[in-house]
């Protein structure tokens, strides 16, 4: 059995439990702007803005490594096709539970959600999967990269990254860049493609690991930016600007690195503590595919308690009966294969 590498199922523990921060949260950040709910959802959310980005690290600290052996049928035979067969079981099971909620479970509604499936009008947050399948089909052109680069040139590339895929969409409808018109409006790299310098910068931190004390700026100065940027757009706007909390943008892109590069090296302790996060970094997968049944389910309790405590209360809970269902699931065979 392949020995597991603590720090990233370390990375993964947080970043599964920062997504599910996110979703219990978005209820609070609906709330006036301003108002405590508000704050509470802002002060919670905000650090857990790092989720997605640290899982697109972890995918390239391990997929880009040249050591690693990845053949194109081992790639299109078992990755790829593990990710599309969980992205439509799931898509598919979310569907059910919503037709079964609204009352409307017919043969006409279950052909149309089958329809919807294929067609990836899936559930909200399985966009992850759809740039996991983007990633991967990326992964044998990085891996050449990786394979061959020096430290200058992988650089050279988180930079170009960095500018386009980062810095650029964050300030993109900001004055004075606004203002600018024509083919440099096309210089941005989207939001998908931009998954992939994460997948770099995870392998780049990987080798290259970052001192401690940048590692700590990064991620503080990435929370300020979150913060402060989010508070200051929606307060400007009267409603919720999210610009500074997506994934693609500067706060959450060095809040992500400076948590990635602080778990570099950390080894397993001992006792139950390093055994819980080997579980639930083997775990987070499944996890983020089971969670949003158990937030629909929570949403009442989580409706009638206070924010501040309400938000990391529900999160555990939520986290505890994703863990439930992966203990479930992984008994058999051919769902941890292809669904979890």
């Amino acid at each position: 059995m392949e020995r597991r590498d603590y720090s990233i199922d370390l990375i993964k523990t947080l970043a599964i439990f920062s997504v599910i921060l996110i979703h219990i949260g978005s209820a609070a950040m609906a709330q006036a702007v301003g108002s405590f709910g508000w704050i509470a959802g802002l002060l919670w959310t905000s650090p857990a803005r790092a989720a997605v980005p640290l899982f697109l690290m972890c995918s390239g600290a391990l997929l880009l490594d040249p050591g690693r052996e990845l053949t194109l049928k081992k790639l299109f035979s078992r990755n790829l096709l593990h990710i599309l067969v969980a992205m439509l079981f799931w898509a598919m099971a979310y569907q059910v539970y919503h037709l079964a909620a609204a009352r409307s479970l017919t043969a006409g509604s279950l052909w149309q959600a089958c329809k919807e499936t294929l067609l990836f009008r899936q559930e909200f947050h399985l966009y992850y999967l759809h740039i996991t399948l983007l990633l991967y089909l990326f992964l044998p052109v990085l891996r050449v990269l990786t394979a061959h680069a020096t430290r200058r040139q992988l650089e050279y590339a988180l930079v170009l990254w960095f500018l386009f895929g980062i810095l650029y969409p964050t300030v993109r409808d900001l004055w004075p860049f606004r203002l600018l018109g024509g083919i440099p409006v096309q210089w941005r790299v989207n939001m998908t493609y931009a998954a992939l310098g994460y997948a770099l910068l995870g392998h780049y931190l990987r080798r290259y690991p970052l001192a401690l004390r940048w590692s700590r700026l990064a991620f503080w100065a990435g929370l300020a930016v979150v913060l402060g940027g989010t508070w200051a757009l929606s307060v400007r706007d009267g409603a919720l600007n999210t610009r500074m909390q997506e994934g693609m943008t500067i706060g959450p892109a060095l809040m992500a690195a400076g948590v990635f590069a602080w778990a570099q090296g950390r080894r397993m302790p001992e006792g139950i503590i390093g055994r819980d996060v080997a579980f639930v970094g083997r775990a987070s997968f499944c996890v983020y595919l089971v969670h949003v049944f158990f937030y629909y389910l929570l949403q009442p309790l989580c409706a009638r308690m206070p924010a501040l405590p309400g938000i990391p209360v529900c999160a555990a809970l939520n986290l505890a009966l994703s863990l439930a269902a992966y203990g479930m699931l992984s008994r058999f065979r051919w769902a941890k294969r292809w669904l979890i």
